[in-house]
């Protein structure tokens, strides 16, 4: 067993904080996140050598999973109690806002994603930052995906194809440019990036991921990652006529046997343009 893998079990065992069920969950959350840290490439950790950076990793990988809400504020709640363990508070943030995490409203019984406040890109004073932004919005990319691409390589007229190595997990995609809107976009991503990508010539991806974190962080956009659930509830919208649950749409079950291969066939067509590899992953987008 890894050195923090076994920590982090005994201080599960001597310190047995809330009912059954929650130690067995804790347990779990925490041999789950010490093999995300791991994979990450935190190999020699040790429980009390929690630092922010470790958390930020976490919480970009969740994002970047398309996790629910709900489990991202349960693994917070988990590396809190472990900081919390070995004297380490300070180092995991008392509010999830500060990570971008998802908050849910309930609109007719229906988690539905705030819509993110298209204003606030205004207060983006990089113009590679803010491209990014755009590229998110329209597209649904992924904010890696939005950094590293190459708008002049990727543009094939109809669709915006994805390069493998831009991409999570290596899977390049196409995404189709199906309106005005987008094409306005892409046209000026081309114009600002030339024949390279959306990081100036002068810096690296880490530094200007670090300028893009920083940059929506002042500007409000903490959360941008909801571009993406725009993105899809907006596709969802185009393909079935109706909105999605997670929009105030109607649940599967309410739906006939037409609407449900409707509903089937937009969340593979959704999962695919966001670049996941199951379909399911779709309900954490549009709802159930």
């Amino acid at each position: 067993m890894r050195r923090l893998n076994h920590q982090l079990k005994q201080l599960c065992k001597y310190n047995r904080d809330g009912s059954y069920g929650t130690q067995v969950q804790r347990e779990r959350q925490l041999t789950l996140i010490a093999n995300q840290l791991f994979e990450l490439g935190f190999r020699q950790m040790q429980a009390k050598s929690l630092r922010p950076k470790h958390v930020e990793g976490l919480v970009r990988l969740w994002l970047d999973s398309g996790i629910a809400a709900g489990t991202m504020k349960n693994r917070m709640a988990a590396l809190r109690w472990w900081a919390g363990k070995v004297n380490k508070q300070n180092v995991v943030a008392r509010s999830n806002d500060h990570y971008g995490l998802l908050r849910r409203q309930y609109v007719n019984g229906a988690a539905r994603v705030i819509p993110v406040l298209m204003d606030h890109l205004e207060k983006i004073t990089d113009p590679y930052v803010k491209m990014s932004l755009e590229l998110q919005q329209a597209f649904g990319l992924r904010r890696e995906e939005a950094i590293k691409i190459r708008p002049r390589m990727a543009d094939k007229g109809d669709t915006l194809w994805l390069k493998a190595s831009w991409t999570k997990g290596g899977r390049a995609r196409d995404v189709p440019i199906r309106n005005e809107r987008q094409r306005e976009i892409l046209d000026r991503a081309r114009a600002l990036a030339g024949a390279g990508s959306l990081i100036p010539a002068d810096t690296t991806y880490i530094q200007q991921l670090k300028r893009y974190e920083g940059q929506c962080i002042r500007a409000g956009l903490s959360r941008a990652h909801r571009f993406r659930h725009g993105y899809a509830q907006e596709r969802y919208r185009e393909l079935t006529g109706w909105e999605a649950p997670a929009a105030g749409g109607p649940a599967k079950k309410s739906l006939s046997l037409d609407q449900r291969a409707q509903d089937i066939s937009a969340r593979q067509t959704i999962a695919r343009e966001l670049g996941h590899g199951r379909v399911e992953v779709s309900a954490v987008y549009l709802g159930r």
